[in-house]
């Protein structure tokens, strides 16, 4: 719980979990909003009130193919055969448990077709391979503007070592090698969607289901 303030301008404190900053806002003593780096919380309150933080999540976009590449500077650094595309987004808040419970998600992902034309199959129902790519642009803000804000997305420091461990992850759910590309090179993707098959995913699904 955190007390409501008497300050009738615009004031910064440290919330609740001791990182980052909530702004509260308030006009003739009640208190209308509070915002974080990642958006507006809206409070029901005066007095006490319960802060409800904005849930941060891990996004990917899988895209079923019969066979997809990377090249950097002309020279392919990934290519699969059938398999998942995948396009990952990190946040800077994303934990191991987001990531692991992605990784699993995807490999048990049955959206391959069985005998029956249904799509029933998982990846190593057809010995299928993994191109992961980084791909900030996910966490893409449009609402203002024509310029698009990448704000929620994390920074290198956080972002690529997540992105070598879901490598890891699924190298180790899969028994197989992934395919790559390079973080933050300018990479040129060669892909061709089955069916077509597009699905987004991310780990605040994990919270409420």
């Amino acid at each position: 719980m955190v007390k409501g303030f008497t300050d009738t301008n615009f004031n910064d404190r440290e919330n609740s979990h001791g990182s980052e900053s909530q702004s509260f806002i308030k006009m003739g003593g009640r208190l209308l909003f509070a915002t974080n780096p990642l958006g507006f919380v809206k409070f029901d309150l005066i007095g006490e009130i319960r802060v409800d933080k904005i849930r941060v999540h891990m996004r990917a976009v899988l895209q079923r193919v019969t066979e997809a590449s990377c090249k950097v500077d002309g020279e392919i650094t990934g290519q699969i055969g059938a398999g998942f595309l995948v396009l990952l987004g990190v946040e800077d808040a994303d934990t191991e448990d987001d990531l692991s419970w992605l990784a699993n998600k995807i490999a048990g992902m049955r959206v391959f077709g069985d005998e029956n034309g249904l799509m029933n199959k998982a990846l190593a129902d057809i010995n299928g391979d993994i191109l992961l790519i980084s791909q900030f642009t996910l966490f893409a803000q449009t609402k203002k503007g024509n310029r698009p804000s990448f704000i929620r997305a994390a920074k290198p420091d956080k972002a690529i070592p997540m992105y070598e461990q879901m490598i890891k992850t699924l190298e180790n759910i899969t028994g197989k090698k992934i395919a790559t590309g390079i973080f933050g090179a300018d990479m040129k993707i060669n892909l061709l969607n089955d069916g077509p098959v597009t699905i987004v995913m991310d780990t605040r699904d994990k919270d409420t289901h």
